[in-house]
């Protein structure tokens, strides 16, 4: 069962970075936070060697609607995308929201990460 959605960019990490910021923006997605696992890792005393740049986003709107029906979803929320090098290829991603909501068995809940994949799936793909 794949759980992930990926896709491969030309674009340099940096480049792909802007470019989903960008595209999440227009889709009414706002980031809360960004981490850097290199830089952060490093800044602990660990080596880490790869690039690996997570976006924490949010819809607010769909981020009531969720918790309105079921305030423990707030444990899936903020959605990750994800920003990585991979084997010298760089790839956007993110977990999938209606994997996630679907091991919960609301079927409310389910149409809502639908809605939200598409979405989110349709900036993954501007942003390439």
């Amino acid at each position: 069962m794949e759980m992930n959605y990926e896709v491969a960019t030309d674009k340099s990490f940096t480049e792909a970075i802007a470019a989903i910021k960008e595209s999440l923006a227009r889709h009414h997605f706002g980031v809360l936070h960004e981490l850097n696992f290199q830089d952060t890792l490093r800044s602990k005393g660990v080596d880490f060697d790869q690039d690996f740049h997570l976006l924490e986003v949010c819809n607010p709107h769909k981020a009531k609607e969720v918790l309105e029906q079921q305030l423990d979803m707030a444990f899936f929320l903020p959605c990750k995308v994800g920003v990585f090098k991979k084997n010298g290829q760089t790839y956007i991603g993110m977990p999938l929201p209606t994997k996630l909501m679907g091991m919960v068995g609301n079927a409310d809940l389910l149409e809502v990460a639908q809605e939200v994949e598409d979405v989110m799936v349709a900036a993954i793909e501007e942003a390439k």
